[in-house]
């Protein structure tokens, strides 16, 4: 893959701007595309890491490449689906999808295995299969997600109309999708059956929004399993390939991408956004500015003490909560994933059905079994791995991981932390090379490299403060705050991304149409799926 964007080293500040878009994650650079796309306007990204797209970036270690954060996108396969119209639209059809097969995810409760099954249809025969007097029950939960995710569009929509519309028809455009955001999962699965495996299996992808079911709002866990019914993808050329396809949207219309560019302040000049201030001191003066690192880091970090409507943000970002941390373990082997025979579904694995038990289990205490290991191929699922990285392939293997188990090591630098943090990595490590050899076992003997990552990795390279994957949680009470929303109360700043909308590559995509929507006036939503 190419490099994206220029150093802020070389970048010289010679035109002028129509707007500004803190930090390169796909919901920034979703609402760039869009601005360019739709209005012709010229817009700066700027990122603080060296490479531009956020969790949808890759790395290298010792010739081996893993993603960050995307593991497979639901739908995208379908050209008409609308998620892949959005990709589309922001990447002028630059970015080719593989399918991921019929099975889209393996599930491993106890001793007992399940499979998610790509399309409705096929999902409901194989739960019957495995749960066959439970009818009743998954047709009443298939019922109940379809319908949240169709009162969803009215819920997001909201946050996009312009505040006369939302002031008279807004509580209406909510009020249906507020009845399932505000139910906690684990009591809908109770309304539904008794049967814990079945509960467990209902709620087994809880690790793509990072709540376990009795948190959780049902309706945040319905749009994660919608997302993914009909079947996923993956990006032809890996995760980095997003990126890659969008810059040029964003440079046709004369904006720049610029990687290595740290942010310091939101410039405010009688209670509006004005521009950006960098941390070498230099101003870039604009009167459009787009936050994409989310809404703690926005306020917190980047607004000025004392700016009006600092205060409702914050106060929106306590009320929803940090969402979870994570460890990954990147795994190289020597062999290709065609060799080793490795699956392009996605596994995961419980220790039992209860899942809120086992991670409060592992939450007290780190020797516990752990709450969920999910397991991911991206070498099986790219097409193009074997010709960039011939004769290899790579696994990804991650947990759910308590900040506060690692906060102690926060202010050491990267790569010389002590010696009591390298333990606690290689026993991690060990474990969860147990759980991959142990589903996994044509694997072992066969790993050549493996590196942790932990929260502080997530802290030190998407500056997320308690290394929280999803940015913030998504319990009943995030779907209350009316600030996550793109408009701010401060005139010239806007938000974008997954605190904008929800969590996920999806989520966040989203968040990038919902605020370039707001910013044009334009329903975007519409146009694109008319399209």
């Amino acid at each position: 893959m190419g490099t994206i964007g220029e150093n802020y080293r070389n970048f010289e500040d010679t035109q002028k701007y129509d707007a500004v878009v803190i930090g390169s994650g796909i919901g920034g650079l979703g609402v760039a595309a869009l601005l360019a796309s739709e209005a012709g306007k010229r817009v700066l990204v700027l990122e603080r890491h060296t490479i531009a797209g956020g969790f949808t970036h890759t790395f290298s270690r010792k010739g081996w490449e893993w993603d960050t954060g995307l593991h497979y996108v639901g739908g995208v396969h379908e050209e008409n689906s609308f998620l892949r119209r959005i990709f589309d639209r922001v990447t002028q059809k630059r970015l080719e999808w593989q399918w991921t097969g019929e099975v889209v995810d393996r599930i491993v409760v106890g001793n007992r295995k399940f499979e998610y099954r790509a399309g409705r249809k096929q999902w409901r025969e194989q739960m019957l299969t495995d749960f066959p007097s439970e009818d009743a029950a998954i047709d009443r939960f298939l019922e109940l997600v379809g319908d949240a995710r169709k009162q969803s569009m009215g819920f997001f929509g909201e946050k996009a109309v312009p505040a006369p519309i939302a002031f008279v028809f807004g509580g209406l455009m909510r009020r249906a999708f507020l009845r399932h955001s505000d139910r906690i999962l684990g009591e809908v699965l109770d309304t539904l059956t008794d049967d814990r495996m079945l509960k467990a299996v209902l709620s087994a992808q809880y690790g793509d929004h990072g709540m376990p079911p009795a948190q959780a709002s049902f309706a945040m866990h319905a749009m994660v399993f919608a997302h993914y019914l009909e079947g996923a993808a993956y990006p032809v050329g890996g995760s980095a390939a997003i990126a890659e396809a969008i810059a040029p949207t964003i440079e046709a219309a004369g904006g720049r991408i610029v990687v290595g560019a740290q942010v310091d302040q939101i410039l405010i000049t009688n209670g509006r956004a004005t521009g950006v201030r960098m941390a070498d001191g230099r101003n870039i003066l604009c009167p459009l500015i787009i936050s994409d690192v989310g809404i703690p880091n926005t306020a917190r970090h980047l607004l000025p003490e004392g700016t009006p409507g600092r205060r409702r943000l914050l106060e929106a970002a306590k009320a929803a909560g940090t969402s979870v941390g994570h460890c990954c373990l990147h795994i190289g082997l020597e062999k290709t994933a065609e060799e080793l025979d490795l699956p392009m579904a996605n596994i995961w694995v419980y220790p039992g059905p209860d899942h809120d038990a086992g991670l409060q289990r592992f939450e007290a205490d780190p020797t516990a079994p752990l709450p969920l290991v999910f397991i991911s191929f991206p070498s099986a699922k790219d097409p193009d791995f074997e010709r960039r990285h011939p004769g290899r392939a790579t696994i990804e293997v991650t947990t759910f991981a308590p900040y506060e188990r690692f906060s102690r090591w926060q202010d050491q630098p990267a790569g010389r932390r002590d010696e009591a943090y390298v333990e606690m990595k290689e026993d991690l490590s060990s474990r969860l090379l147990q759980t991959l050899y142990q589903h996994v076992p044509q694997v072992e003997g066969e790993v050549a490299f493996h590196d942790l990552s932990t929260p502080l990795t997530t802290r030190w390279f998407c500056n997320y403060e308690k290394g929280e994957v999803y940015g913030l949680n998504h319990g009943p009470e995030r779907f209350r705050q009316r600030a996550l929303k793109p408009k701010t109360s401060i005139k010239g700043l806007w938000l974008t991304g997954q605190d904008a909308c929800t969590a996920g590559i999806a989520g966040a995509l989203l968040g990038g149409v919902l605020s370039a929507s707001a910013i044009l006036g334009k329903n975007l939503l519409k146009r694109i799926s008319a399209d």
